[in-house]
This record gives structure tokens, sequence and C-alpha cells, in this order.
């Protein structure tokens, strides 16, 4: 490895760091804060090394878990969006943000980081949708945790829970939308 090399992966890892910076909609269990964004992505691999015995057949948990790592650096330019939130032109910065961000890294670890990005974003993999699913299944598990969080915040109902991040849990780990469904209808009717 060249000192070149070198330079470019803690260039990337620098730049990394950034996302800690980023706050998001979701509050913590003890709604003492809103989550950064590395908390989230750090929070989202533990979730997949806890619950990969719940993945459908097939699911490679580590490919998960390196999706899962990198899936939210793009925040770092383009922000977080929260999902009850008001979508603009995400897609587009998160692609360029992509571009940027991992264009950091040597030209084959880029790719390979690249990749896996885009591999999340499409979720058409078995991976991809389990990663994507526990993306959506971790927050509302939080805003069951602490009386309601971000559905208060977005005046968000069971209709909207259900429609937004049932779904896509239903896609990708239907095991767990099966046991976070009826927690949330219990919270709405309560």
């Amino acid at each position: 490895m060249s000192m070149a090399d070198l330079d470019a992966r803690m260039a990337f890892l620098m730049e990394a760091d950034r996302l800690k910076s980023v706050v998001r909609a979701t509050r913590l269990t003890d709604e003492s804060r809103h989550e950064n964004s590395a908390e989230h992505s750090w929070h989202l691999t533990l979730f997949a090394l806890t619950l990969a015995p719940h993945a459908p057949p097939g699911v490679d948990r580590d490919r998960v878990i390196r999706m899962l790592i990198l899936h939210d650096l793009v925040e770092i330019d383009a922000g977080d969006t929260p999902i009850f939130g008001e979508a603009g032109a995400q897609a587009t910065d998160e692609q360029a943000a992509a571009d940027r961000i991992f264009g950091l890294l040597p030209p084959d670890q880029a790719a390979e980081f690249r990749g896996l990005w885009d591999e999340f974003e499409a979720a058409e993999t078995p991976d991809a949708r389990f990663a994507k699913s526990l993306d959506r299944f971790q927050p509302p598990n939080l805003n069951l945790a602490n009386g309601g969080g971000s559905w208060r915040d977005f005046n968000v109902g069971e209709d909207d829970v259900r429609a937004r991040v049932g779904t896509k849990i239903n896609h990708g780990a239907p095991a767990l939308w099966s046991w976070l469904s009826p927690r949330i209808s219990a919270f709405f009717n309560r």
C-alpha cells in the first residue's frame, strides 16, 4: 500500500466523521435529543447483527452490515430527509454526494463501496431489501419506545406509518413487520 493510497483512505475516514453532525428527526429512546446519522448507522448495523436470524433465507448478514454502515454517508452533503417530511431533490443530491464521498477512496475501494451503496438504494437484491427494511424498522421502534417521537412532531397517523414504512419493512423482512405491526396498532389505538 502506497502513502497516497493511505492518504486517500484517511481522507475518506475523516470526511465520514462529519456524519456525526447530521441530525435526524428520530429521537433517542430516552427523548433527551435527536439521534445523529452516525448513531443511526451504527444502530442499524447492530440491528442487522442481532436480527439476522429473522432475515429471509439467503440473506448475507455481513453484506447487509456493510451496506448499512455506508448507506447514510451521503447525508454529509445531502442532509437527512425525514421519512414523514417533505422530499425534494434528495435522490439527485445523494447521487452527487456518493460520487464525491466515495470518490475520495482509491479506485478499487471506491467502486466496492459505491457498488454496495447503489445496491442498497436500488433494493432489488435480498440483501439490499433486508438492509432497507432494517433502515425503516429502527425508527418506529424508537418512536414506540419514546412515546411517539417523530410521529408527534410530524403529526403522523397509523395509516401514514403503515404506508411509508410498513410496506418497505414487509417487503424485505416480513417476520419483523409481523412483529412490529400489532405494536404500531396498539400505540395508535390506545
